[in-house]
């Protein structure tokens, strides 16, 4: 798992996030289970912790891209896949487009993210 995206960090709209090798919390309260991790492709398998408020227990594919000249966000992050039955069809979602990072997550741009700092 790369450095720079192990922490606490906030995206645009001040939402906070905390990314460990295991878990990607949403804060207050969502939660998803990495399963695999694609370090070359930019990419983890997730399932969503059976308390979220939606889709529980169902697999989402999470992509991410470094930035380059978008100080204070280091990198962003698209919902690839969600809702997806198994992590085999989650993973198998069409990769976004990171040379377009404000259309290329679905349509949308990637949610950028910021290092909190204390």
């Amino acid at each position: 798992m790369p450095e720079y995206l192990t922490g606490s960090f906030k995206d645009d709209y001040n939402i906070e996030y905390e990314l460990t090798e295991k878990v990607f919390y949403q804060k207050p309260a969502t939660r998803f289970h990495i399963l695999k991790w694609n370090i070359d492709e930019q990419y983890f398998i997730a399932r969503s912790d059976s308390l979220n408020s939606y889709d529980p227990n169902l697999y989402s594919r999470i992509d991410w891209i470094k930035f380059k000249g978008m100080q204070p966000f280091e990198w962003g992050f698209c919902l690839t896949a969600y809702k997806a039955n198994t992590p085999d069809s989650a993973e198998i979602a069409t990769v976004p487009d990171r040379n377009n990072p404000k259309t290329g997550c679905n349509g949308y741009p990637f949610s950028r993210m910021k290092p909190i700092t204390s």
